[in-house]
């Protein structure tokens, strides 16, 4: 399964790519905002939107500081999203929403601003990750406890933690030395 983001309002649009051959051009109507659009099968113009097609190394960012693997429940797509120095802002992906680790998802419970991963040094010099709710309506969950208002709770590799129907696995700089057989 594949899909597409509508143009206009950005919404998902999945479809069946093993019914079409490649170089095929599909015309789509998005049920949301009734937008027509085309595409061409083998041929993406998108900002790497179809994550499921890549397989990104959830052990590898930029910064060198780790990085939240991203599973939307609903339709089991895979993102990697690479954390920084200091705070992450975790939401939904919206048009000109300024936050550091947008989730491509349709999932309506996740919040645009839902909640924030923190990334310091500890007085050893070591990295330490801080998880805090947004806040956000639907809250986040710590291996199915809730955090509370202003609660902040310390994380460590392999921590999951779900915010709507979304569940998000920690990967820390140093996974060589731990197990990554939860994937």
């Amino acid at each position: 399964m594949k899909r597409v983001r509508c143009p206009k309002c950005e919404n998902f649009i999945i479809f069946d790519e093993t019914k079409y051959e490649t170089g095929r051009s599909l015309v789509f109507e998005c049920p949301s905002c009734n937008k027509q659009f085309g595409i061409r099968i083998g041929v993406s113009k998108l900002r790497g939107t179809q994550k499921e097609d890549s397989n990104p190394d959830e052990n590898s960012n930029e910064f060198g500081v780790g990085s939240l693997v991203v599973i939307e429940n609903a339709f089991h797509f895979k993102q990697v999203l690479p954390l920084k120095m200091g705070d992450n802002v975790v939401g939904r992906h919206m048009r000109d929403n300024r936050i550091n680790c947008a989730i491509e998802t349709v999932d309506p419970s996740v919040d645009m601003h839902h909640c924030v991963v923190n990334v310091s040094h500890d007085k050893k010099g070591k990295l330490k990750y801080t998880l805090r709710d947004g806040p956000s309506n639907t809250g986040t969950f710590v291996e199915n406890v809730i955090l509370g208002d202003r609660e902040q709770r310390v994380i460590h590799e392999g921590t999951l933690f779900t915010i709507g129907a979304t569940s998000i696995i920690l990967r820390t700089s140093d996974t060589e030395n731990s197990n990554n057989d939860y994937l």
